[in-house]
């Protein structure tokens, strides 16, 4: 099974602020960024399309499925919050910088197992992908699939192919409307190209 993992456009907020979950309208560059994209999926075929419900990466997923080129319906899209980003809780759309120092920085220094409050770990974000990874890895779909996703899910995910660290996330730059596609065939999973 091939995933392609796409990170959704940049969004209409100030820079530095955490939003995770938070619902955050897309950039006026949507769709230079969308068609910009296209044309880098366009070597590839899908036998099934995965998002993240949160509007920024259905909103992707959907104007992709928009080109008849593309060859799927926006009908098909399955939504998954298995493929949503981290869940920041009570940090959710303030400016980093006003998060108080010394409680980011008790959490900076081990957030694959600490939350911020009322938040999630990035173990648990870890967790996440990797059920999302089994469960699709044995339907019947075909061995193809898009996924319109997060920065973060992304991480994860090559952290496990790579099996790194999860404090060694951070390490790895996931730009906006980038491709990254791995491959879970044999035993060996791999990193077919990163970040396009």
């Amino acid at each position: 099974m091939k995933l392609t993992l796409v990170r959704h456009t940049s969004l209409d907020i100030a820079p530095s602020v955490c939003y995770g979950q938070s619902d955050v309208a897309v950039s006026a560059n949507f769709e230079n960024e969308r068609m910009a994209l296209q044309k880098k999926l366009a070597a590839f075929e899908f036998d099934a399309i995965y998002a993240s419900p949160l509007k920024r990466c259905h909103q992707l997923a959907q104007a992709l499925c928009a080109d008849e080129v593309f060859g799927h319906a926006s009908e098909n899209i399955k939504l998954d919050a298995r493929l949503k980003e981290l869940h920041f809780g009570d940090w959710e759309m303030s400016p980093w910088d006003a998060i108080p120092r010394e409680k980011f920085d008790v959490w900076a220094d081990d957030y694959a197992n600490l939350a911020p409050p009322n938040g999630e770990t990035f173990s648990e974000l870890h967790a996440r992908a990797k059920s999302f990874v089994e469960d699709v890895s044995s339907h019947p779909q075909g061995k193809s699939i898009l996924v319109v996703t997060h920065g973060g899910f992304i991480r994860a995910l090559i952290a496990e192919v790579l099996q790194m660290p999860l404090k060694r996330l951070f390490s790895l730059t996931i730009d906006h409307a980038s491709v990254t596609q791995l491959e879970f065939n044999g035993e060996v999973p791999k990193v077919l190209l990163m970040n396009l």
